[in-house]
């Protein structure tokens, strides 16, 4: 049954695009070259016979090099992997997978020492010790940072090398400027493939059909189906739409991590807008009203440093209140010379854009940030459809329930990773995922002109953004309505391209967001919902699963979570308020 005053949601099977006209074939695919894509093809590569690794660009375009903050993981004999696990767990407020942030902080250490190894150059002090920090949510320094606040870059720049020094190995090959439209399926649903369009770069062009006995989307989040978001153009969540088409279980979709403060441009400012790492308030800074008025203290132990949901629906309370479109990151008492040397990017970026955090109050506002759900997958990277994997921002692994915790996404990108060429490496030995032929599926194709996502994205931030309600979703869903009806209508011998692929994707996951988000009638962790805002664990512990049916209807599925998973947590902070106001304190005179 559809949500109460929501209509039937159909998703067809397959986009609109030309017969595939070249064919390859690898042992693995692998789609999209951030620290989850990258870390697997590396893996697997000498495991395996061959790796196809595919990406939307360049191997460097994607969201890790976007990355400012770092990555977290236990490095210091002062932290502990409880604590980490404790922290996550709050943070994800119930709905975390507990066996997975226990595997992922677990593992965590000895995946990023073998990053280092591999060559990626993390910042270390005077001593030549790794330089810690924190961020919203971390009660221990446990943050490694590159370049100040190139994290991601650095990340990516070392696995990209790592893959360079190999690029003559025939048993792998890339393919860049590739967007994968659509999975190959064989008679009995197993993933075997991927339909692909080249645009014009190497020795194939146009549409072509890759086939493999697995393939692992590690194609990031779905962050331009906003209006604003930190996330990089290419982010229009390719990976999560194809697998939606074909019949995955997408999980907790509803949950989107709108960051707190990203630097508020103007109204009508669109696209991928700067964020201001939180690693900034990690050092000292905070928020104020435009009557300089601090307005963090009294809403959450960690203050400035709450996790990122509680500080944006601070924020939008704070605006609410005085009418004011943003409020201000105050970094002036960080002093130019710290802030050049610890956040270069961050103070370039800034500068360009006509402000000085050295001198100047930084506009900030919530953006969408991160997606905490996606195509659900084991501990192990396997989802609901035999021969697909799924990795990094792209899978729903259960780490970050409700909210993720800052920082974690990247190493939940490395350590899933290395599990997923593991498992791999293990059943294909063991002669697991047989070769297979993929056959012609049914269902009518489906495409969305590229001029529509503007559509798309301003209905998606008025009524499923940052704060929502059961009209503001009802009036979405009814907007997405009247583009899809455009969509099975107009133009039926166009064949698309990329723009209008995008465009499609991001219509199809706007619809099953807003249709989980209504079903979610409560507000914690990244779901607001202004109508729903008191806390009921009996109506909220529970995941959300949908599934597109054999008849194309999404079909939504409320998978319980035992009330055990808010054992020991205290979401309120109250018994930890005293240690934590101490932690505060020492980071407050840390310079």
């Amino acid at each position: 049954m559809p949500p109460r005053g929501l209509p039937d949601v159909t998703v067809p099977r397959r986009l609109r695009a030309l017969a595939p006209g070249w064919t390859t074939t690898a042992d693995v695919i692998v789609v999209g070259s951030g620290i989850a894509g990258l870390t697997t093809a590396l893996r697997l590569r000498r495991r395996v016979a061959r790796v196809l690794l595919v990406t939307k660009t360049v191997l460097d375009e994607g969201s890790t090099a976007w990355a400012q903050g770092g990555i977290a993981a236990v490095m210091s004999p002062e932290d502990s992997p409880a604590e980490h696990i404790h922290d996550t767990l709050v943070a994800g407020v119930g709905l975390c997978d507990v066996e997975a942030v226990e595997t992922l902080v677990r593992e965590g250490t000895d995946a990023v020492w073998d990053l280092i190894a591999l060559g990626a150059e993390f910042d270390r002090g005077d001593t030549g010790g790794l330089s810690l920090t924190r961020e919203g949510g971390h009660h221990r320094d446990r943050i490694l940072h590159a370049g100040g606040d190139a994290t991601g870059r650095e990340i990516s720049r070392a696995l990209i090398a790592a893959l360079n020094r190999v690029r003559d190995d025939p048993g792998i090959e890339v393919i860049e400027h590739a967007l994968v439209v659509d999975l190959l399926t064989d008679a009995t649903q197993r993933v075997c493939g991927v339909t692909l369009h080249v645009i014009g770069e190497g020795q194939v062009d146009g549409v072509g059909a890759a086939q493999a006995r697995a393939v692992v989307l590690a194609t990031g989040g779905l962050g331009q189906i906003y209006a604003s978001t930190t996330n990089p153009s290419v982010a229009t969540g390719d990976g999560m739409a194809a697998a939606l088409r074909a019949g995955a279980v997408l999980a907790d979709l509803e949950f989107v991590q709108f960051h707190p403060t990203v630097l508020w441009l103007g109204e009508g400012s669109r696209g991928q807008q700067p964020l201001i790492s939180e690693a900034v308030r990690g050092e000292g800074a905070f928020l104020v009203d435009e009557a300089g008025e601090r307005f963090m203290q009294g809403q959450h132990p960690l203050a400035d440093l709450a996790p990122r949901d509680v500080v944006s629906r601070a924020i939008i309370r704070r605006m609410r209140d005085t009418g004011a479109d943003h409020v201000y990151l105050d970094c002036r008492h960080l002093g130019a010379e710290f802030l050049e040397q610890r956040f270069p990017s961050i103070v370039q970026r800034c500068r360009e854009l006509g402000f000085d955090p050295a001198k100047q109050l930084l506009p900030v506002a919530p953006a969408q940030h991160y997606a905490s759900g996606g195509i659900r997958t084991d501990l192990e990277g396997r989802s609901s459809l035999e021969g697909l994997y799924a990795c990094g921002e792209t899978s729903c692994t259960g780490v970050h329930g409700a909210n993720r915790l800052a920082s974690n996404s990247l190493l939940e990108g490395l350590v899933f990773a290395r599990r997923i060429a593991d498992d791999l490496t293990a059943r294909l030995g063991a002669g697991e995922l047989p070769e297979t032929t993929p056959v012609q599926t049914g269902g009518g194709p489906e495409l969305v002109r590229g001029k529509r996502r503007l559509d798309v994205q301003r209905a998606m931030t008025a009524g499923a953004g940052t704060v929502r309600s059961a009209d503001s979703l009802a009036a979405t869903q009814a907007t997405l309505a009247a583009v899809a009806e455009r969509a099975s209508t107009a133009d039926p011998d166009r064949m698309g391209g990329p723009k209008s692929w995008e465009t499609t994707n991001l219509l199809h996951l706007g619809q099953a967001l807003t249709y989980a988000a209504t079903l979610r009638e409560e507000t914690r962790g990244g779901h607001v919902r202004e109508d729903f805002p008191d806390r009921d664990d009996e109506r909220f512990l529970h995941h959300i699963h949908l599934r597109r049916s054999a008849d194309g209807a999404l079909a939504a599925e409320l998978v319980p979570v035992p009330r055990s998973n808010l054992d020991g947590l205290d979401l309120d902070h109250t018994a930890a308020e005293k240690a934590v106001t101490q932690d505060d304190s020492r980071m407050e005179g840390r310079r």
